[in-house]
């Protein structure tokens, strides 16, 4: 389990280093990017493998990665060419 966990962290790491090689342009500082990337893959990590049990290390990680994205794209801001139009009646 401790092995699992180290490499869901390692996991979201990497996700998280992605993310901010490709998209830092649209991203906070790096070291909350990062931090939200582990966290995410280690709290998917968790739910996966209570959901699961303890026979499915493959698919705890898919788990930790699924939900290290999702946390990572909620850190996402608009582009800064694009603008929301104001919605007024």
């Amino acid at each position: 389990m401790i092995l699992e966990a180290l490499v869901s962290a390692v996991l979201g790491l990497v996700l998280a280093w992605a993310a901010v090689h490709r998209l830092s342009h649209r991203l906070p500082a790096r070291t909350l990017v990062l931090a939200t990337g582990v966290a995410g893959a280690l709290f998917g990590d968790f739910v996966t493998h209570s959901a699961l049990g303890p026979g499915s290390a493959v698919v705890a990680l898919l788990g930790a990665a699924v939900v290290s994205t999702a946390s990572l794209s909620l850190l996402l801001r608009p582009a800064a060419g694009l603008r929301r139009r104001s919605a007024t009646a």
